[in-house]
């Protein structure tokens, strides 16, 4: 029975771990990171002692809530600029983090705005631009994408993306692959294009 006893709280604290991290997801994707920390613990139904013990700050309780998001990120930029044909590695790239997008708004709240000294999204973000510019320059390259165009306007895109409707979900992801497709033609090489207005240093 002393055994057991460890055991038994071990498995009880597991559970209020994962109880609180499935309530701040859920939570942060329909809302964003504006939800107190004292309602993701109603909502996980424990205490804010209990919240506070396994995750003393807010940045905390978000790094653990995203991981899965940041290692599907880094996935999706990894697999688009792996891509021999740089505009169908953009392509996959934009499309893919904008449904992303649409389907967690806390976790684009988290990469691109909110809580910039997190030092894990600072690092993921800034390993991701310098990858995407990279795609970029191949696509210029290549006379596939436009010439003025600029990483930052990826960030752009994001943060448009934020003002897509929430309610239904299936609308908010149909719009988003819609937005999606509308600025891959907007970033397109064209010989008709007209010249865009300088950049706008979207990077936080």
């Amino acid at each position: 029975m002393a055994d057991e006893l460890p055991q038994m709280l071990r498995a009880d604290a597991r559970d209020n771990r994962d109880r609180v991290l499935e309530s701040a997801r859920a939570l942060f994707s329909e809302r964003g990171l504006g939800v107190p920390m004292r309602e993701i613990a109603r909502r996980a139904q424990v205490g804010p002692a209990t919240l506070y013990r396994r995750f003393p700050t807010k940045q905390a309780l978000i790094d653990a809530a995203f991981t899965d998001e940041l290692r599907a990120c880094s996935t999706i930029v990894r697999d688009g600029c792996a891509d021999p044909d740089p505009w169908r590695g953009l392509r996959s790239v934009v499309l893919d983090i904008t449904e992303l997008n649409a389907r967690n708004q806390g976790f684009v709240d988290a990469f691109v705005t909110s809580y910039p000294d997190a030092a894990d999204f600072t690092a993921h973000r800034a390993g991701m631009l310098r990858a995407l510019a990279g795609l970029c320059r191949r696509a210029q390259d290549a006379g596939a994408l436009r010439p003025d165009f600029v990483v930052d306007d990826l960030i752009l895109i994001l943060m448009a993306g934020r003002g897509l409707p929430a309610e239904p979900p299936e609308l908010r992801l149909a719009a988003a692959r819609r937005f999606a497709a509308l600025a891959l033609e907007a970033f397109r090489a064209s010989a008709t294009a007209s010249p865009l207005p300088p950049p706008a240093r979207a990077r936080l």
